[in-house]
């Protein structure tokens, strides 16, 4: 699993801005400082997306090209999310949004299915693995739980040691759960933190690696390939450890990014760094392609959808890459001829790619045609909430999530 966030040219993302706000600044305090500091060429105008149908489409099929969607349903949530990709899931049934209680809304239907008090920490991601999604826990204990989705059934539990503060999940593969978190002074302080890698059996701390000085716990974002644990941070590296060992294999600085984003394809890390998309060998970190934006521009967060790269740039042309070579397969300039707002999340279901935009009230979600890049439709809410939008699939339903409005769209 990856997260991905990004910047747009010359300007600190919004995002990041309500990222940080999780470390202490409410975001009411944020929320009249933020309009503005987008990329105009990011970001649509006034008009730029159509109005939801009244009605749904018949049969829950989807709609013509150019209508978006009503919902199929809405629910009000307790969500608490800060715009990363992991805050919603969609697993065994139900669809859950990051907050507190977590809650799980059945997929069909939008009834609760179960809820949970204190489940998770807002913000923190929701990491699936092997039928288990694992969580920091919310009670603040120092510890991290595994659940089963589809109930919210307790089926692991674990605890770094007394001497570590708030282990926060950061990825998981099929044997262990990789988290990092403070290590405490004598006086309660914290200067430094450790990643660790827990079984997922049993619990057992499989190994842990005091971090460098200077790096801090929030802000990693991290997936697993093989032998390799990959994660970027606040301060600009990008870092490949040996899932076996904890040892660290190697370390660069990325350029243009503080942080995220990145997507994990075979044997190759592929990050974006302002104009430039590159692709290092996990084994040592070599290049080995890139690829260019136009002058002006920069490229967003990236996602792999059924081993294609998708990801937009903010002169809002969208690009699907073959991530083994770099290779376009097409280019899209449909955003920019509707003046929509550009994606910084996508899923796809069947031949429709779906595409969530960041914080701006006149973004939504986007429909595209996948096989070239065409829009299709532009769901929007209204509700003018200045939180980046989220979307997840279970294969038949479209789940979009705005504030805390979660939305099933028909797919």
């Amino acid at each position: 699993m990856s997260k991905a966030l990004g910047t747009a040219v010359g300007r600190t993302s919004r995002r990041r801005l309500l990222r940080l706000a999780g470390g202490g600044i409410t975001m009411a305090a944020l929320g009249a400082g933020l309009t503005g500091c987008e990329d105009e060429l990011a970001t649509g105008g006034e008009g730029s997306t159509p109005p939801p149908r009244s009605a749904s489409p018949e049969d829950g099929k989807a709609p013509e090209d150019g209508k978006a969607p009503a919902p199929l349903w809405t629910k009000s949530t307790s969500a608490q999310t800060y715009g990363d990709n992991d805050e919603l899931v969609a697993v065994d049934g139900v669809v859950i949004a990051s907050g507190d209680p977590l809650v799980a809304f059945d997929g069909a239907s939008g009834e609760e299915r179960w809820s949970l008090p204190d489940g998770a920490v807002p913000g923190a991601p929701l990491l699936l693995g092997d039928g288990t999604l694992y969580l920091e826990s919310g009670q603040y204990d120092g510890s991290v739980a595994g659940y089963v989705p589809g109930s919210g059934k307790e089926a692991w539990r674990s605890r770094l040691g007394k001497e570590y503060r708030q282990p926060r999940p950061v990825a998981v593969d099929g044997e262990q759960v990789y988290v990092i978190a403070e290590i405490l002074e004598a006086d309660g302080s914290s200067h430094t933190n450790v990643i660790a890698a827990l079984n997922s059996r049993t619990g057992k701390v499989a190994w842990k690696e005091q971090r460098d000085l200077g790096t801090q716990q929030n802000g990693v974002h991290a997936a697993v390939r093989d032998r390799y644990l990959v994660y970027t941070d606040f301060k600009n590296n990008l870092t490949v450890r040996d899932t076996a060992t904890g040892k660290q294999v190697w370390t660069r600085k990325t350029t243009k990014t503080s942080y995220g984003p990145f997507v994990v394809h075979r044997d190759l890390v592929i990050v974006p760094q302002g104009q430039r998309l590159q692709a290092f060998a996990l084994s040592d970190g070599s290049e080995k392609w890139s690829v260019r934006s136009e002058e002006f521009t920069a490229f967003r967060e990236p996602s792999l959808v059924e081993d294609v790269l998708y990801i937009a740039d903010s002169g809002r042309t969208l690009w699907a890459v073959e991530p083994g070579t770099g290779r376009k397969i097409w280019q899209s300039t449909a955003l920019k001829d509707a003046g929509g707002q550009v994606p910084r999340q996508f899923v796809k279901v069947g031949g429709t790619l779906y595409g969530a935009t960041d914080l701006d009230e006149q973004g939504g979600v986007h429909a595209f045609d996948a096989k070239a890049g065409g829009l299709r439709w532009t769901f929007n809410d209204r509700s003018g909430d200045h939180h980046a939008w989220l979307v997840a699939t279970d294969g038949k339903s479209l789940f979009a999530l705005h504030g805390k409005k979660l939305h099933a769209l028909p797919a």
